[in-house]
């Protein structure tokens, strides 16, 4: 029998982050592997509901392959959900990408999530071989074949991203119950329709805006929804933000914010984007934006806000950012479960 869900989650997600030496170099890869499995224990103990490790391929956000530590955290958590957040679905392979967290779901059954996307950097593409002049019909033939090894333990199909078809081949290991898989976006109408075509909940990560764009997306989602004859109760938003908890309100914005900009100023290094924060960013931390920083009692009150406006079902926080030390990532995800969890309905 498959477990009641909450009827709101909470929770964080990671694409790791190395830690930084005295001279503002890196420090070891690996180091931030181990990390990241720290902070899931961390938030399993202090009762969130979910924690995702999503991909990148850059020396600061180190994390290249989350079926693995998806597959390491169900061994070694007891009963926090976890998943992909986000899958490159574009330049990997959907029969490997499900007989991995199949595996987790085997070891931790009814608490692994997938969220696939196209991913927000070119760098995969030379990384992997993949023609990036294929960006979306590599992601629509390999989402289309996930879907259906999700739903038949034998397959046939054929598509333009395999040279041989799948002929009532047996893909194996299979959960219990069907993988539950997010579709990711930056909030795209592409991803929307493609989202409601498809049947799949949606998940946004967000990285700016107003609480009032995201309600009008989120509207415009549920109303295609019906519009495609969908029973209204499976069209589900998860919302992934920036966000930092501290004891102290005013601490806690200007330590992230000075976090934000070493994380956006190395990643544009490595991936040759470029982005910067300007001083209009600090907007965004406040009442009225899409960065979460800030007191418990302060976060709370804007997650308890945003989730009246948009009705999402899930709320995770991405904290370690820009080389923070591991101490005050724990920390804050120490307080988002104990002072933040705790307020919400």
């Amino acid at each position: 029998m498959v477990t009641s869900r909450p009827p709101f989650e909470l929770g964080i997600y990671s694409f790791g982050n190395t830690p930084q030496t005295a001279d503002d170099d890196y420090r070891a890869t690996a180091q931030a592997v181990r990390d990241v499995l720290e902070a899931a224990h961390v938030a399993d103990q202090v009762g969130l509901d979910f924690f995702g490790f999503g991909e990148h391929h850059v020396r600061s956000m180190p994390i290249s392959s989350p079926t693995s530590l998806v597959n390491a955290a169900a061994a070694t958590t007891r009963r926090i959900r976890l998943g992909t957040a986000v899958t490159v679905l574009s330049t990997d392979d959907p029969v490997r990408v499900f007989q991995q967290l199949a595996t987790a779901a085997a070891i931790a059954p009814d608490r692994i999530d997938l969220v696939v996307g196209r991913g927000s950097s070119p760098i995969t593409f030379p990384l992997f071989d993949a023609d990036e002049r294929q960006y979306e019909e590599l992601f629509e033939s390999k989402l289309d074949l996930l879907q259906a090894i999700n739903a038949h333990e034998r397959v046939t199909w054929s598509g333009p991203h395999r040279r041989r078809a799948l002929d009532d081949m047996a893909i194996v290991t299979r959960p219990e119950y069907p993988l539950y898989i997010w579709l990711g976006s930056g909030g795209s109408p592409e991803s929307l329709q493609r989202a409601v075509e498809r049947g799949l909940p949606l998940f946004l990560g967000i990285l700016g805006g107003s609480p009032e764009h995201w309600v009008r997306y989120g509207q415009a989602y549920r109303q295609a929804w019906r519009s495609a004859g969908r029973p209204e109760e499976d069209a589900a938003l998860a919302i992934g933000v920036h966000g930092f908890i501290a004891e102290d309100d005013r601490w806690a914005k200007a330590y992230y914010f000075e976090h934000e900009q070493l994380m956006f100023g190395r990643a544009s290094a490595e991936t040759g984007r470029s982005r910067s924060l300007s001083p209009a960013r600090a907007a965004d931390y406040e009442p009225g934006g899409m960065v979460f920083a800030g007191s418990p009692n302060e976060i709370a009150e804007r997650v308890i806000h945003l989730h009246e406006l948009v009705g999402h079902a899930r709320q995770v926080f991405q904290m370690d950012a820009g080389g923070m030390p591991q101490s005050d990532f724990l920390r804050s995800i120490e307080l988002l479960g104990t002072k933040v969890l705790p307020q919400i309905p």
